[in-house]
């Protein structure tokens, strides 16, 4: 098996341990490599050099250059495109189709970044002080952590450390445990575009043992996170006890809301890609899904029509629509959410199963699963299953619409099927989440930003205002004259 060890300094380091652990291949559910089991030893070298590139290089190279540098790690990304894009699916079970067209966009934020670089202004300021020439500036905060998810880790990753090396920080990331291959492989590039060693390091292992020691690191400055809420929570109140900012991408239970007025088919398939795409493994999945009810018997019909058709199998096939649930852990809480569901009182009118096959291999794949006469209150419509499993509401008209699809502590995304422009904007106005969809869903570009509001956490990541979040504002103020007329009193 191949042996992946962390990458510090522009070189590999091995663990501090000794220790690996086995990474798997979801769809075989085989080992295929080791990866090095961090500790704190490892983070503490790791950050200490990030820290001191920072003071010593980064920190002090044109903004200019450091755009030519992403640029080129643009051209890299390009070039190694489809070799991460099978990683990925080797390590996270995602199918080809989507990894390879992801990895190959990835570029695509570091060529962005690489262009705002050199166009973060702060500003000359009026003043009411007479004789005083007051101005601002963006400064980078130093060391950033950054912790990854498993589902889409180099796309999640890029989201972080394009703006962050743009703006001028070094950076020490922990991806998943379930998922560091791509990662590692990734962070070479790094080194081959011409970065200065020790700007952008790589430590892998579990959270206990190196994120949190990353989080609680004195020399860490800000903490980038993409995972689920109860996690986000903990950092979020670690990260409180050095007063240290945090960006946070959580989890989300967005509605994908269809009116009678949409356009039919299209809303079929905005449905199907909100839920069965990515195996329902995504925090923007559109998992309430709410129907108008003019139209809710012969919507509800077709949708189980063409999701009964998706081809669950081998992700690294073109033809297959659904694949393997990434981890062990996973597969069982999908299945568990399954069987609450059902004792809740709600309907399974498709799937409902762990699917197995002769022609597939593994034993962790769910089919694709309905569920109606589900309510709101209903923990299968309130808490987020990461898997594809769909609740469907029916509403009466946009007031309520609006209501329902508010009514949950999360606020990622939103989705809405309309052919009234103004349904589209009052719905728009009205729905509290940081991502809304009209006629479309999961359209994700380096030049928009995300994040959510309420519980799926705090801070966007991409387009123009995403590097402001790993900016700090500077007011400088110069007197022209010296002297002080009081000093016993503020000016």
């Amino acid at each position: 098996m191949k042996t992946y060890n962390h990458f510090v300094n522009g070189k590999e380091m091995e663990p501090n341990s000794g220790d690996y652990f086995d990474t798997e291949n979801p769809y075989t559910c085989e080992n295929w490599a080791k990866v090095a089991k961090g500790n704190a030893y490892d983070v503490d070298v790791a950050v200490n050099i990030a820290k001191d590139v920072f003071e010593n290089n980064w920190s002090k190279t044109k903004p200019t250059e450091r755009g030519k540098l992403l640029v080129k790690l643009a051209e890299l990304v390009e070039r190694d495109a489809q070799k991460l894009g099978e990683i990925e699916v080797q390590d996270n079970g995602k199918l080809i189709a989507e990894m390879g067209a992801q990895t190959k966009y990835l570029a695509e934020w570091y060529r962005y970044f690489g262009g705002l670089a050199d166009k973060v202004e702060g500003s000359v300021l009026p003043s009411d002080k007479p004789g005083i020439f007051n101005y601002t500036k963006y400064e980078p905060f130093g060391v950033v952590g950054m912790i990854t998810a498993w589902n889409s880790p180099l796309l999640l990753l890029s989201w972080k450390l394009a703006p962050a090396l743009a703006a001028g920080n070094t950076a020490v990331i922990k991806p998943s445990e379930f998922t560091s291959a791509s990662t590692l492989e990734f962070v070479k590039l790094v080194s081959e575009a011409g970065f200065p060693n020790g700007v952008v390091n790589c430590v892998t292992g579990m959270g206990i043992e190196v994120g949190q020691p990353l989080v609680e690191h004195k020399n860490v400055s800000k903490i980038a996170f993409t995972g689920s809420d109860i996690s986000g929570q903990k950092i979020y109140e670690s990260a409180a006890k050095k007063i240290m900012p945090v960006s946070l991408e959580l989890g989300g239970k967005s509605p994908n809301i269809v009116f009678e007025d949409a356009d039919f088919e299209a809303a079929i398939m905005g449905v199907i890609s909100g839920i069965f795409a990515a195996t329902g493994q995504t925090c923007i999945a559109g998992s309430r899904l709410l129907v108008q009810e003019t139209i809710y018997e012969k919507f509800v019909k077709r949708l189980v029509e063409v999701a009964s058709e998706a081809k669950i199998g081998d992700p690294m096939s073109f033809d297959t629509h659904v694949g393997p649930v990434t981890t062990q852990p996973q597969f069982e809480k999908i299945m568990n959410y399954i069987d609450i569901a059902k004792s809740e009182g709600a309907k399974c009118i498709l799937g409902g199963n762990a699917y197995s096959s002769k022609d597939i291999k593994g034993d962790r794949f769910v089919e694709p699963t309905i569920f109606t006469d589900v309510r709101n209150e209903m923990r299968i419509a309130q808490e987020e299953v990461f898997g594809p499993v769909l609740s469907i509401i029916k509403f009466k008209d946009e007031k309520e619409a609006i209501k329902v699809g508010n009514d949950v502590i999360f606020g990622l995304a939103a989705g809405v099927w309309t052919n009234d422009i103004g349904r589209a904007l009052r719905m728009s106005d009205n729905l509290r989440a940081g991502t809304v969809w009209v006629n479309t869903y999961r359209a994700v570009s380096f030049m928009s930003p995300f994040g959510g509001y309420k519980r799926s956490g705090r801070g966007r990541e991409s387009g123009q205002e995403s590097i402001k979040e790993f900016l700090q504002t500077k007011s400088v103020w110069i007197a022209e004259q010296t002297s002080i007329a009081n000093p016993f009193i503020i000016r």
